[in-house]
């Protein structure tokens, strides 16, 4: 579409392929949704001025379902010769087929598109995420929150997997996790009550808001702000178009605040999963003077410091005693001897539970920078009691999931040599953070060696840990 129609149209790539993505996502829902209905996002021998009335209108219909994402009068703005274009390319893949990648991946060569890379940005892969969310084991009572949302992804397979838990816990079949079915009030009460995301990227943010309203069946609170500079947060509530779009999950934010503060420096959360942006210094002492580890070792304030640093400091500040946390960091913060005061500063207020080397070339073709995961839950007399020493489950990923040039390694099947399916018939990205299973053409499902994930949750049951009881 990008090479065919959007370098000659003259419009903003990014906005008119997600008014396309937005109107053809609504579409299949109200398709799954109402039999009798049939797609509308197809080019059914209308002239080129027919199809760009009907999309628009299919799109102004998907602007009052999922609102908050474009302005009322928002329009496409592609010619009908090149909306026809468009339209043909994408009428045949269907978008709502359980596994975000696809979406994920044309958000993301957008956002690249648009200079997100700079900011040091990228969308987490989703295996990564999954592998995060079987660790941390989320459950339908936890409030859980993503400070650095992204495509907010850490939410979305939150959502899923306690979806799966409350669907089994009333004897219903697990059902698909991006599916356009109708959804149990248990399970739409749990997105309007416990998930929230924040960006300070806006296109970032109406990209979750979208992921999420479309996977929490109409409920989001992701919401547009600098997680870091949270003294400024109340300039920014004040504004009347944040606040047609933004209060509602604000309201529900602000009251997860512990008891006499109102400072928006702490939180009662259970769980935060984020990965935050490593590229670019904090240079704004306004911001920087609010974080402990913002000073040096002669405790005077620094002019700069890493943006992932005071986010270890940030996503600790938004849990509650006995909360968890997972965060992909770089590599140098675990093993630099520079960065000691870093990892005293989360031992003594936390338990170490995990750290898990991810290859470098999951992050690719974005960035070589050696990642792994932190896990940690924060002391608590109750959930988490303090120790002095204690085992740590370390493991690192043998399988790059990737190759040099970032490209997705798939899985194989061993008899026939052929790429190996899922049960939707999508490929499969080979790693071993968790157990992977695979369908083979006779329907029998072949299940593969566990992975980390299925380590960790044996460690974690062997040691108690409150969220595996």
């Amino acid at each position: 579409m990008e090479d065919e129609v959007l370098a000659s149209a003259g419009v903003d790539s990014f906005e008119e392929i997600f008014k396309l993505i937005f109107a053809k996502l609504y579409d299949e829902l109200i398709c799954e949704r109402d039999p009798s209905a049939y797609l509308k996002f197809r080019n059914s021998g209308e002239t080129d001025f027919e199809l760009k009335e009907k999309i628009q209108g299919l799109f102004d219909d998907a602007k009052k379902k999922w609102e908050g994402i474009f302005t009322d009068e928002s329009k496409i703005l592609l010619s009908p010769s090149h909306l026809a274009v468009c339209v043909a390319t994408l009428q045949d893949i269907k978008l709502f087929n359980n596994n975000l990648d696809v979406v994920d991946d044309a958000f993301e060569y957008l956002m690249s598109k648009a200079q997100k890379g700079e900011k040091g940005q990228y969308f987490t892969p989703r295996y990564v995420i999954d592998m995060c969310v079987k660790m941390m084991n989320p459950s339908v009572n936890d409030k859980i929150i993503d400070t650095a949302c992204g495509s907010s992804g850490f939410t979305v397979h939150s959502i899923f997997k306690v979806w799966k838990d409350i669907r089994r816990e009333k004897g219903l079949p697990e059902g698909e996790g991006f599916t356009a079915a109708q959804r149990i009030p248990e399970e739409t009460n749990f997105v309007r009550d416990n998930v929230f995301a924040i960006d300070f990227d806006e296109k970032t943010v109406r990209v979750a808001r979208t992921l999420n309203l479309i996977a929490g069946d109409g409920q989001t609170n992701v919401l547009h702000l600098n997680t870091l500079d949270f003294s400024r947060w109340n300039e920014i509530t004040k504004q009347e178009d944040w606040n047609d779009t933004y209060n509602e999950g604000f309201k529900k934010l602000k009251k997860l605040q512990p008891k006499g503060s109102s400072d928006y420096s702490q939180f009662q959360f259970d769980l935060v999963m984020a990965n935050p942006p490593f590229a670019g210094d904090i240079k704004e002492n306004t911001i920087i003077s609010r974080y402990e580890l913002g000073k040096n070792s002669a405790g005077k304030w620094q002019n700069k410091v890493g943006r992932d640093i005071l986010f270890i400091e940030r996503n600790l500040n938004f849990l509650k005693p006995g909360g968890r946390m997972a965060i992909v960091l770089p590599q140098g913060r675990f093993n630099n001897s520079s960065d000691k005061a870093i990892r005293e500063y989360i031992a003594e207020r936390c338990r170490i539970l995990a750290v898990v080397g991810l290859h470098g070339n999951v992050f690719k073709p974005h960035t070589g920078t050696k990642t792994s995961v932190l896990f940690v839950q924060k002391w608590d007399d109750e959930l988490c009691p303090k120790k002095e020493d204690y085992p740590i489950f370390f493991a690192t990923m043998q399988k790059p999931s990737k190759d040099n040039s970032g490209d997705k390694i798939y899985l194989k099947d061993p008899d026939t040599g052929e790429n190996a399916l899922d049960e939707h018939g999508h490929l499969i990205v080979d790693h071993d953070l968790y157990q992977l299973s695979y369908k083979k053409q006779d329907g029998t499902i072949v299940k593969l060696e566990p992975g980390i994930a299925e380590a960790f949750a044996e460690f974690a049951k062997k040691e108690g840990l409150s969220f595996f009881r």
